[in-house]
Parts: C-alpha cells; sequence; structure tokens
C-alpha cells in the first residue's frame, strides 16, 4: 500500500496523505525544503512545527540531529512515543520553524520503516484542519484537504488509534507534552 508513496513523494515539492504508524498523516519529505514549506502552509502552522519519522537513528544523524540525543532516547523505539529533540542547524529552520527542536520517531511498522528506508525521514502532522478531529479515513482526509495535496494513500479505517505520545526529556524527567497512544507511567528515564 505505502510502496504507492516512494515515487510520489520523490516529487519535488510533493506532499501526500498517507497511514502513518498511528493516524492518517499529511508528510513531506524532511529534506525538501519547498514541499515541507508548503505543508506548513496547508496545516497553516506558524511557529508549530511536526513530527519528524525516519527508519534508522542513521537518517536522523543524517539529517542534521546530534548522536548524543539520540542515543539518551533510543530506548523509546521503535514505537508511538515522538520525543522532541534539540535540532540547533541554522539550515533547517524552515523543519523547526526558529524553534531549535522537533519531535522526531522511530515507527514500528515495517510497512513505514521500508517506505521511510526509500524517502528518507519524513515531516507528517496529523492530516486535519487546525482546531478539528484527524481524519479516520480517506474520504475525512479528502474533504479536508481536496486537490491541495498530491496523493492520498487509503489505510482503511483508523478511528482505533491514537496519535503518538509526545515527551520532551527535561534533566532526567520526562515531560509528557501530549498524551497519546503510549502511556508513560513514570516521571523519570531508566538508566
Amino acid at each position: 500500500m505505502l510502496k504507492d508513496a516512494s515515487n510520489k513523494l520523490k516529487i519535488p515539492g510533493s506532499v501526500g496523505i498517507i497511514p502513518t504508524d498511528t493516524v492518517y498523516g499529511i508528510v513531506a519529505r524532511a529534506e525538501d525544503e519547498q514541499a515541507v514549506n508548503r505543508l506548513y502552509k496547508l496545516k497553516s502552522r506558524d511557529n508549530k512545527p511536526g513530527t519528524v519519522i525516519a527508519a534508522s537513528l542513521e537518517q536522523l544523524e543524517h539529517l542534521g540531529f546530534k548522536h548524543r540525543y539520540l542515543k539518551a532516547v533510543e530506548q523509546f523505539w521503535p514505537g508511538a512515543i515522538s520525543v522532541i529533540i534539540p535540532l540547533s542547524d541554522p539550515n533547517l529552520k524552515y523543519l523547526h520553524q526558529g524553534k531549535m527542536s522537533l519531535a522526531v520517531r522511530l515507527p514500528d511498522s515495517s510497512e513505514l520503516k521500508r517506505l521511510l528506508s526509500e524517502t528518507g525521514p519524513l515531516l507528517t502532522t496529523s492530516a486535519n484542519e487546525p482546531n478539528n478531529p484527524t481524519a479516520i479515513n480517506i474520504d475525512e482526509a479528502k474533504k479536508y484537504f481536496g486537490d491541495s495535496v498530491d496523493f492520498y494513500i487509503d489505510g482503511g479505517n483508523l478511528s482505533n488509534r491514537l496519535p503518538s505520545t509526545i515527551i520532551r526529556i527535561i534533566d532526567d524527567a520526562i515531560d509528557v507534552v501530549r498524551e497519546g497512544a503510549v502511556k508513560i507511567d513514570d516521571a523519570t528515564m531508566e538508566p
């Protein structure tokens, strides 16, 4: 199903809707500044960066995340936990929107990992308009985005899925930014 997205995402500036490991997401190649800017414009996201999903830590390092930050949180992956990590590269301001950090995750879906291996890291955010529920099927996504995206990949009804849990590590404590698919019971990191 997702293999159809690979070639479409490799077209410069391409933005589409796919089923991620959590919910339907609007996606763009993270290294494609034109596509990322287009995604943010479609979502009316100013100063609210999305999440980067990748197949491996190496892909995230290649994108510009520092190895030490990734190694410190790798125990959370693969899975539906997005971790906000510093990203200080000024050339990536288009991606982090001046926040100097970005949520990242390594999904636990073999099909999605195959796609990410082919496309490189993707920037994603939920497939919805601001202040509206996330699309649970392709028909809802099409109502939100119509012809403004380049393609849709139908993954069926995803109403049983929650968005990723978003956390930030402060010293050795876990700050839950958004409760989602994974419940964080422990407020401190394991050694």
